[in-house]
């Protein structure tokens, strides 16, 4: 079956787009002000990949005019945050064994006072999990997870922090929204038991998450015919199946997964077509920060080492029009973004 896929290109904010768009040189995209002067069309078959890039004023297929019109509307705001600049979430670890921060975070005491921290220094959304998916990991029972994440979840939410609940486990979702989450964070994009009912019967907004494989091994060989095209292709899937038991796709935001079962060319093709999933008519999640990847590339060998490397990963996000990019440095990419909102 041959599959073709649609990624913006020249994306450009500020006096530029509107001349650019008065000018009938490029097409608006989510309705921010930004626009986007070209585009790749990338045709993947059985044994083929092939991309063509256009401009506006190209002769093209009318099946894409749909398609352009979903790319030029405004995202709706997702649990409450609006989408009219990039937000970030801070991540809080109550876990023993987490990659990024080694179990700073495990005492509840301790990850609350984080949290709080997170959200003084600009976090608009704070995360909170207590299984690590970091590869290789051992999953934890539902009932050690919810544990962990409940006091914490109560006391952020009881000081009016958006929380999230980073969980795969629908008992530990369900646990999280009773003690006032708003937003169910899943790697596993709510396929395992009860999860996406737990979801439908809530008011809760949902991030799908792309993992090939589990955390115990999904480093181990991941493939793919064409790693965008095949996330993004699992990511609709997963839309279609939350819509159809009942969630509005306003609630609904997509995250490609970095580092969930992709390896280093997997990440930088990802990185390429980040614009190719605002295709998929939601919100876009991006989480890179302290990941293997950025010390593979920058030579921050330990993940306390790679705050320059995150901060590159959450700007080339952004500059895709990227929503939501989810960090561990809240202060340190909120002042980058203040920068790069200042001169882009």
């Amino acid at each position: 079956m041959v599959r073709r896929y649609f990624t913006p290109r020249g994306i450009c904010r500020g006096a530029p787009a509107k001349r650019l768009l008065s000018n009938g040189h490029a097409w608006p995209l989510l309705g921010n002000g930004d626009v986007f002067a070209a585009a790749d069309i990338t045709t993947v078959g059985a044994e083929q990949l092939a991309t063509k890039t256009i401009v506006r004023g190209d002769v093209m297929g009318r099946e894409w005019q749909s398609y352009l019109d979903g790319l030029a509307t405004k995202r709706a705001p997702f649990a409450g945050v609006a989408l009219d600049r990039p937000r970030l979430m801070g991540i809080v670890n109550v876990t023993p064994d987490s990659f990024s921060d080694g179990g700073k975070s495990f005492v509840a005491n301790a990850a609350v006072a984080h949290g709080v921290a997170l959200a003084e220094a600009g976090a608009d959304i704070v995360d909170v999990g207590g299984e690590s998916t970091r590869p290789g990991a051992t999953p934890v029972s539902p009932d050690e997870e919810v544990r962990r994440v409940l006091p914490v979840v109560a006391a952020l939410t009881n000081r009016g922090l958006n929380v999230s609940i980073d969980s795969r486990n629908a008992s530990t979702m369900a646990a999280a929204l009773s003690a006032g989450a708003t937003i169910i964070n899943d790697v596993n994009a709510l396929r395992g038991e009860g999860a996406i009912n737990v979801a439908a019967q809530s008011s809760a907004a949902v991030i799908l998450m792309h993992m090939q494989g589990d955390p115990a091994t999904m480093q181990l060989n991941p493939r793919y015919v064409w790693a965008p095209g095949d996330i993004y292709d699992f990511l609709a899937e997963r839309i279609a199946a939350c819509v159809a038991a009942g969630l509005d796709r306003s609630r609904i935001a997509i995250d490609p997964g970095i580092g969930f079962g992709k390896n280093d060319d997997h990440i930088r093709a990802i990185f390429d077509h980040l614009a190719l999933f605002h295709g998929l008519g939601t919100a876009v999640v991006l989480g890179a920060s302290r990941k293997g990847f950025i010390g593979r590339a920058g030579g921050g060998e330990l993940p306390e080492h790679r705050l320059a490397g995150s901060i590159s990963a959450a700007l080339a996000a952004v500059t895709q029009g990227i929503q939501l990019v989810r960090v561990h440095d809240v202060a340190e990419t909120r002042r980058a973004f203040d920068v790069w909102r200042s001169i882009a």
